[in-house]
């Protein structure tokens, strides 16, 4: 049997007491990013310790430890990361006394001390259980403001923090932000210990970084490792699909760690700890973290407004692949394609066309099409933006005042897209023309143009590119198809180097490149 990797919170799931019964049960199975987690250990409650005077953290001056040891940068860290503890109340379990009663006769309950009888028919709502979880934050400001990850705290109904010196404080959500897994939240304190930012933008991959947090809730734990890379995206846990950028460690982080402090050699934070890439739900040296530049832009957003604004071009973009830098003979496989312009856009005033490759933002390269969605997103809204695009080859520059962008929606279900059509044998995918039936069941306009992939061969070469029964072929290599004849003859033409088709899929324009079918 094999194992595959799944991604999960570092949120711990800890028992929990249930409502006016006073024994402890064990922990309900939480769900995590990638798959389902039941942690089903059972632990007393965390104690409650006395109050003392918070200290105030000093940054770090040294570059590398003299004498081989971290231990006067973790004094130094250690008192700005604390321990968030959190409960909510469980959905209700339902029990049916007569059923039970059909099995075990009459008396049931009243064996098992049942206080009344619950007549036939009826069911009786147990005493409602409170679910409880266990993460880390990190003190950003000192008049209480704590920097966590939203997974640790949405949806919760009550907060603890439970600071360095041993207070246990309660803690009030001031605002969350689930498009990057960031939140922040605020105790009544003063005078306490805090971490300063670093720029995350200058970490290197292979520079030292101690992760700083509470792990399966054993008690503050500091371990290390090195940055082994970074711009991570697309990795399906929490935020998923929204604004990606992670810092990726091997310091050894589990659940429990979840926004906790990633910091450099001068004590400085540069990620908020998030995730896990195991088969098991244990570290395997795959971490990731948010990087402090992202972190600190989410944090003073929510702390002065408690609401992020982010700024957008209106452009449907996706990273270059290899067979795409080929069919447009790009040197470089980098930068964003634009598969779509919105009317009326930002993008399209400034004279973006469908095709043009994204490679520089306000001067800064753009690797791929989640680097430039960050980019974007992090410029505020109204101002002006530069952009470099290649368009046949050649770099244009152009100009662009991007706008707010308004609260996503969630994408819908997919559709049933059965039907019949012919086969593009050598591809592996059987095609039909845009009828008003086929319109209606994809959801497009009926005046729209183009060929529709009703199957495709899983061992075919379209499968292997990544085409999908329900696609709307709308053109390959620039040139609108209307009809099949039309795609047969474009595939037929190409020389041996992949075909580039602009598809519309559940309302979105995509590239995909369909290599030849004789390579």
């Amino acid at each position: 049997m094999t194992e595959s990797n799944a991604l999960h919170r570092l949120v711990r799931r800890v028992p929990a007491r249930i409502a006016g019964a006073g024994v402890l049960t064990a922990a309900l199975a939480a769900g995590f990013a990638g798959g389902r987690v039941t942690l089903a250990a059972l632990g007393p409650e965390l104690p409650q310790a006395p109050a003392a005077v918070a200290r105030t953290v000093e940054p770090a001056v040294q570059s590398t430890p003299s004498s081989g040891s971290y231990s006067a940068i973790v004094d130094r860290v250690t008192p700005a990361v604390v321990t968030v503890t959190v409960e909510k109340r469980s959905q209700a379990m339902q029990t049916s006394l007569p059923d039970l009663r059909e099995f075990f006769g009459e008396q049931f309950g009243q064996q098992f001390g049942e206080p009344y009888s619950v007549p036939r028919g009826q069911q009786r709502e147990s005493r409602t259980p409170r679910e409880s979880g266990l993460g880390s934050g990190v003190i950003v400001r000192p008049d209480g403001y704590i920097l966590t990850n939203n997974h640790v705290v949405d949806g919760v109904d009550k907060i603890r923090v439970e600071l360095s010196d041993g207070r246990s404080l309660p803690a009030t959500v001031v605002g969350t932000d689930a498009a990057s897994d960031l939140a922040v939240i605020r105790v009544q304190a003063t005078n306490l210990p805090t971490l300063p930012y670093g720029d995350s933008d200058r970490v290197k991959v292979g520079d030292v970084v101690l992760a700083v947090g509470n792990p399966l809730g054993i008690g503050q734990t500091v371990t290390m490792g090195i940055v082994s890379a970074k711009g991570r995206n697309n990795l399906g846990g929490p935020g998923s699909g929204g604004y990606e950028d992670f810092l990726q460690t091997d310091a050894p982080i589990n659940r429990g760690n979840s926004g906790g402090a990633l910091v450099d050699l001068q004590g400085r934070l540069v990620g908020i700890n998030a995730q896990i890439l195991s088969p098991s739900g244990g570290n395997i040296g795959l971490g990731f973290a948010i990087p402090s530049t992202m972190a600190q832009n989410v944090a003073d957003q929510l702390i002065n407004g408690g609401v992020v604004h982010r700024s957008k071009l209106g452009v449907n973009v996706q990273s270059v692949t290899p067979d795409i830098a080929e069919n447009l003979g790009l040197k470089d496989v980098h930068g964003a394609l634009v598969s779509g312009v919105e009317a009326g856009s930002p993008a399209a005033r400034a004279g973006v066309k469908v095709q043009d490759v994204i490679v520089a933002f306000n001067g800064h390269s753009v690797t791929d099409s989640s680097a430039l969605r960050n980019m974007v997103a992090a410029t505020r809204p109204g101002a002006a933006a530069e952009l470099k695009v290649l368009r046949d080859g050649r770099p244009e520059m152009l100009t662009a005042h991007v706008v707010e962008r308004e609260a996503e929606k969630a994408s819908g279900p997919g559709r049933n897209r059965g039907g019949e059509g012919e086969g593009e044998e050598g591809y592996g995918m059987t095609l039909s023309p845009l009828t008003p039936q086929l319109a209606r069941r994809l959801d497009v306009s009926a005046s729209s143009s183009g060929v529709v992939v009703t199957d495709v061969d899983p061992d075919g070469v379209a499968a292997s590119a990544g085409v999908r029964p329900g696609d709307l072929i709308k053109k390959i290599n620039g040139r609108d198809v209307a009809s099949v004849a039309s795609v047969k003859s474009a595939l037929t033409g190409q020389s041996g180097k992949p075909a580039l088709m602009l598809l519309t899929r559940e309302g979105a324009d995509i590239f995909i490149a369909l290599p030849s079918s004789r390579s």
